[in-house]
């Protein structure tokens, strides 16, 4: 997998001369499954540690956030709650994203704040990066995901709160983001009246269904470059800096498949070639791993 890798991602950026290897993070993995339970997985990396702006990416972890928050009791599951939770996966909504930040961290968006009012601000909206702490996932170590996203960017205490030259802006990295994605496709047993977060991620392929919706966050992401016919759970994020992607699909009965190529820069926020190319070569090798079960 780490040779076809290199291999894959040296013929995309051949198409393009403005496109280099150092911008672009890439974590794969094919897990086994058998009888419906998914095992282990296998895989490889390119730039997987490196940590960069997730855009709406992030939005994975505040899904996760919100699931466990409910777990625990310091939220109540309401129909509001599912109906922002669904619009910020399935909608990548920043509306539906600031409100349920503001719930999980007891802050909300406003004008500049001093002193002690700041600093408990300030120590409030950081709860989420502290809970990320104490889930000790290996591959979350670092990330900083206590921003809210936007539309035209932050204004009053959430723009002081980027720090001096956006040093406190949420970073993650390929891995964990497929960290997160995992937790969310197989580690989590939904109950009957749990909020289903995978549900969320579902994606629809059909053409004329993506034809009639702008927003798809499948044309010009990896879901572009595979079959109509597969299943498909993905999360994209895109501003005029990044083209991001996180994405599950079955290849098989015995085969599933998670990628997540960040691309960092101008150049790919602009190309939609590019990650379906990733996905598309992703899927005919592990055509391989079919033909031998």
């Amino acid at each position: 997998m780490g040779l076809a890798l290199n291999d894959i991602l040296g013929r995309a950026c051949s198409y393009n001369k403005e496109f280099s290897r150092e911008d672009i993070s890439i974590t794969w993995i094919n897990y086994k499954s058998e009888n419906k339970r998914v095992f282990k997985g296998f895989g490889t990396g390119i730039n997987n540690k490196k940590m960069v702006y997730p855009a709406s990416i992030v939005k994975l972890v505040y899904g996760l956030a919100v699931f466990y928050w409910i777990k625990k009791g310091s939220l109540l599951l309401s129909d509001e709650i599912i109906d922002a939770v669904r619009k910020m996966l399935s909608f990548s909504s920043n509306n539906a994203t600031s409100f349920l930040i503001d719930l999980l961290t007891g802050t909300t968006s406003g004008p500049s704040i001093e002193d002690e009012l700041w600093e408990n601000w300030k120590y409030q909206r950081s709860i989420i990066n502290d809970w990320i702490h104490d889930l000790n996932w290996e591959e979350l170590v670092g990330i900083n995901c206590c921003q809210k996203t936007w539309d035209d960017g932050p204004f009053g205490r959430e723009k002081e709160f980027y720090g001096y030259d956006n040093k406190n802006r949420n970073a993650m990295n390929s891995d964990s983001a497929a960290r997160v994605l995992e937790e969310i496709m197989i580690h989590i047993d939904y109950q009957e009246n749990d909020l289903n977060l995978r549900n969320f991620l579902k994606r629809n392929l059909n053409k004329f269904v993506l034809k009639n919706d702008s927003l798809n966050q499948i044309d010009g992401f990896l879901g572009a470059g595979l079959p109509e016919s597969i299943n498909l759970w993905s999360k994209a994020g895109l501003m005029s800096e990044v083209r991001h992607d996180s994405a599950w699909w079955v290849n098989s009965q015995s085969l599933q498949t998670l990628l997540v190529v960040f691309c960092n820069g101008g150049e790919y926020s602009k190309d939609t070639s590019f990650l379906p190319l990733i996905a598309k070569e992703v899927y005919e090798f592990n055509k391989t791993y079919i033909i031998d079960d």
